[in-house]
């Protein structure tokens, strides 16, 4: 009899990069014989109405859950995380955790503890990188911890079509995708300060605004092009690279969002890497490691560099970058990644 088990939830928005990588999880768990014992998954944009829903989705769950079975859960689920783990733990399960966002590293909560005895009152913790690891154990924890390196991201209708080679006598294409409502991209109106001779800028998610520009939209480096649900931007997506750069600068990724890059995979990295871009990344972001290791693009300490580096870029480096995303996107979009780490995982509890 197959003993392992998620609890599926509702995901409220469709543009939402984080609900995406959830959902993701729990297809990529399905393929590794993980069974859903909820609710059907389900996409209501209503809050209420999709709490309660959950609520009920896990009480049925938590009812059905087999005595010394394996549960898999998903971290942020805050409210009834407790309750999930307190049910489980009562029938002697063994949990896994795999971690999507650390509210500690955001800055969002001073009560480390608190959020840790949330992550941690469980048998093994999947987390993104080494240095997310590392923070962990900083903190005590002794359970077993597995690094996903990368998150997944699921294709809804394969691998997207390969972008046109880039040459050198073409201007770069830079992608960004994210949402720009709440400052965590603000220095994206500060692009056409920067040296820009060499590349320009496409832009995809919501909240965008041209009025906030620092120049005449007609004379501006950045093209809006729209958003789209998170199922389907990638079928959208053209360019040449793919930035992964967050917060209120153009000098370093600082702030809040910009600091969490130093422990956190962003899931734009996954995204653009299926869409076969090489990344440009800040050098002290977590994910460079990964980008330098795999030769998938470059790193940069400060914007105001980067044209000048792109000038540097020989096609044949280009397209040796472009030749090693197309091995990792594979693996990204079969979730390849997710089924290696819940695998050891599993092996260590």
């Amino acid at each position: 009899m197959n003993k392992k088990f998620f609890i599926s939830r509702n995901y409220k928005s469709v543009f939402n990069a984080a609900g995406k990588a959830k959902i993701d999880c729990e297809d990529i768990l399905k393929e590794i014989s993980f069974r859903n014992i909820g609710f059907s998954q389900s996409a209501i944009p209503n809050s209420a109405i999709g709490t309660i829903k959950n609520f009920f989705g896990i009480t049925y769950a938590l009812l059905r859950l087999p005595v010394k079975s394996t549960l898999c859960t998903q971290y942020p689920f805050n409210k009834f995380r407790s309750y999930i783990i307190a049910i489980a733990k009562l029938k002697n399960c063994s949990i896994i955790t795999i971690v999507h966002d650390v509210r500690a590293l955001k800055g969002r909560t001073n009560n480390i503890q608190k959020e840790l005895d949330k992550i941690i009152t469980t048998d093994a913790i999947i987390v993104h990188n080494e240095s997310m690891k590392q923070w962990f154990l900083n903190q005590g924890t002794s359970i077993p911890i597995t690094v996903l390196d990368i998150f997944d991201y699921l294709p809804s209708k394969g691998i997207p079509m390969q972008n046109d080679t880039h040459t050198t006598d073409q201007k770069y294409e830079i992608v960004y995708a994210g949402g720009f409502a709440h400052g965590k991209n603000a220095y994206i109106y500060d692009l056409d300060t920067v040296p820009n001779q060499h590349f320009s800028m496409k832009l995809y998610g919501v909240g965008f605004d041209y009025d906030k520009l620092r120049v005449k939209k007609e004379d501006s480096i950045i093209s809006y092009e729209g958003a789209f649900p998170s199922d389907v931007v990638a079928y959208h997506i053209k360019g040449s690279f793919g930035l992964v750069w967050d917060g209120i600068s153009t000098e370093e990724c600082s702030g809040q969002y910009g600091q969490y890059l130093k422990y956190n995979n962003p899931h734009k990295t996954s995204l653009y890497i299926l869409c076969g871009l090489p990344i440009i990344v800040w050098d002290k972001a977590a994910i460079s490691d990964f980008v330098l290791k795999n030769n998938i693009g470059i790193t940069v300490s400060n914007l105001e560099d980067l044209d000048n580096q792109l000038q540097k870029i020989t096609e044949q480096e280009y397209l040796s970058m472009k030749e090693n995303i197309y091995k990792i996107r594979t693996k990204i979009g079969s979730g390849g990644f997710l089924k290696n780490a819940v695998s050891e995982a599993l092996e260590n509890i």
